[in-house]
């Protein structure tokens, strides 16, 4: 795909027309090599290195984004299907609610997209730390293959909610929809 914007909006209908299509004889999508599109850290979408004109097209992408076993993205629609870069991960978590305490606790996160998704069993969060500055670097799974990194201010606000785990381990972490998310280490206050 070259960097002409027209471009991007001859996908934007081709994927909107596969989506609104009838369901069909199965057939594998034409391979068209990378989209040029990309998806930086902080979750903006560009195309040829110019952001999306309008969030709607990053919305409408976002629902045909898959990431195949070898840490790959794609957009893949029925009829083609194309490489995109995503430097972090290609959601970011923008907005959390909590609900309820204890084990009856319901935590929600909101992505860049609009998006939200429950934290739960299905949904866990997984924490990397950051090998240069060994800050924790928190994500939840949105679908399969596909994760939001949490801002550093909704995970102060999710640590806000640890307690302590419930095997007696020294972590911390919380309860949300029935599972609890392990979040770090205790702190040693003895």
């Amino acid at each position: 795909m070259n960097e002409d914007p027209n471009e991007l909006e001859r996908l934007a209908k081709e994927t909107e027309a596969a989506a609104a299509a009838p369901a069909g004889r199965p057939r594998q999508p034409v391979d068209k090599g990378h989209f040029g599109i990309s998806i930086d850290i902080d979750g903006v979408w560009s195309h040829g290195g110019t952001p999306f004109p309008r969030p709607a097209l990053a919305r409408l992408f976002s629902t045909v984004m898959k990431r195949d076993a070898d840490g790959a993205y794609w957009l893949e629609t029925p009829v083609e299907r194309g490489r995109i870069d995503v430097e972090d991960a290609p959601f970011v978590i923008v907005e959390m609610t909590a609900e309820g305490e204890g084990e009856g606790q319901a935590i929600k996160f909101r992505t860049n997209l609009d998006d939200w998704t429950a934290l739960d069993a299905d949904h866990p969060l997984r924490i990397e730390t950051d090998a240069e500055t060994e800050e924790p670097r928190p994500y939840v799974l949105i679908r399969p293959g596909l994760e939001a990194r949490l801002l550093r201010p909704i995970f102060y606000e999710l640590a806000d909610l640890a307690v302590d785990a419930p095997n007696g381990e020294p972590v911390m972490g919380v309860w949300s929809h029935g599972a609890f998310h392990e979040i770090g280490p205790a702190d040693d206050d003895e």
